[in-house]
């Protein structure tokens, strides 16, 4: 034990090496308070300062993971005695009984509604997949606490016996302050911007057709798009759009943030489109506020819970994500009056300076672990 601290350990199978929400946001802030470990696939043990990280192996299929990885994550930190292990993936859930049976605290994190968006995986939903996943789930609402990342789970999420809290993801500004500039000027290239995961339920053939529109009025542009793609190359290829505008798409694929949030800053607009599937409408787009706070302009969907962000705050665009064309006179408007984008922009960083930042989600963290800590 280090100190007096409590030691703290938080665990997942499938996220990145540097997802910016354990790595860079909850994991430090437990620091002051706790020794901290942090176990991922792959992860990197200078990502973050005072977080002693425990690599992983990683494999796609849930199976492998149960059978291999949650052992391995026992073998590697039961020894520990942590005071409290935070999960992130329920495939852990029955090995968290372990822990708990010798005096830890579980804290079980829902960062997605399983229950709306299972079917709309390509892989790990199998029928014995969901039933023992609903089997945990439940047994984990009656014996752990529950973070959620979202309020809006809490509609699904009911009955729970012990303590939950609803954290959101809103972004560190200490995080992203270094990569914030100057709005762009009207002489420099037109670049637009994407982070997050690339799917047909994220709009990926909406934006693929209306940036073919907008290549008809302005056909010099750039558009960066970061993250996993969870689509064939050949799905693509099929798709005239695509075709049309693949020369002025710079795929990355999965990128750490610092990587990605240089590219971001030179912007036109940060895009964040969802379509109306599974979780996504009661769900906050975490994008959405990052581009906020680097001072870009959002174009994202006309979903009810975003337009009383952006519509509140006057910091960019929503519109029906089946809809190219609004998307290309979105696109449009924003490069031909540089003046009116630059003032979303600013209004959308004073929003995350006073509503939308880690700084209230932290002290929710802290205080939720002070409370779990004396039950």
């Amino acid at each position: 034990m280090d100190g007096k601290r409590p030691r703290v350990v938080h665990i997942s199978t499938a996220h990145p090496p540097y997802d910016p929400r354990i790595v860079y946001k909850q994991c430090p802030s437990l620091t002051e308070r706790y020794e901290v470990y942090c176990a991922l696939p792959g992860a990197d043990p200078k990502a973050a300062p005072g977080i002693r990280f425990i690599p992983l192996p990683y494999y796609r299929k849930v199976i492998l993971r149960f059978l291999i990885t949650c052992p391995l994550i026992v073998w590697r930190t039961i020894r520990l005695r942590p005071k409290i292990i935070h999960v992130y993936v329920p495939e852990f859930l029955p090995f968290a009984y372990l822990y708990q049976a010798l005096g830890t605290v579980v804290v079980y994190e829902v960062q997605e509604n399983l229950y709306k968006k299972m079917h709309l995986k390509k892989e790990n939903r199998g029928w014995l997949y969901r039933w023992l996943f609903r089997w945990f789930d439940q047994r984990a609402r009656q014996h752990f606490n529950l973070v959620f990342t979202e309020h809006g789970y809490l509609s699904t999420y009911t009955n729970l016996k012990r303590l939950h809290a609803v954290i959101y993801n809103f972004p560190a500004l200490p995080f992203l302050e270094p990569y914030r500039r100057p709005y762009r000027r009207p002489s420099e290239p037109v670049e637009f911007f994407y982070i997050g995961w690339l799917s047909f339920e994220r709009a990926i053939d909406t934006l693929l057709e209306g940036l073919a529109i907008l290549k008809s009025y302005h056909a010099d542009f750039r558009v960066h798009l970061f993250g996993r793609p969870l689509f064939a190359a050949a799905e693509l290829e099929t798709l005239p759009a695509y075709r049309a505008v693949r020369g002025h798409l710079e795929f990355y694929g999965y990128t750490d943030q610092h990587r990605a949030m240089s590219v971001a800053a030179r912007a036109v607009a940060g895009l964040a489109l969802l379509k109306p599937v599974g979780d996504y409408p009661e769900s906050y787009t975490t994008k959405m506020f990052e581009y906020m706070a680097l001072g870009l302009p959002v174009i994202t969907s006309d979903f009810p819970l975003y337009r009383e962000v952006v519509e509140t705050h006057r910091c960019g665009i929503c519109l029906d994500p089946y809809d190219p064309v609004a998307l290309a006179d979105s696109l449009r408007r924003l490069i031909e009056n540089p003046q009116e984008a630059e003032a979303m922009g600013r209004r959308g960083r004073q929003a995350a300076e006073t509503c939308y930042n880690w700084s209230t989600e932290k002290a929710k963290l802290l205080s939720f672990y002070k409370l779990i800590e004396k039950k």
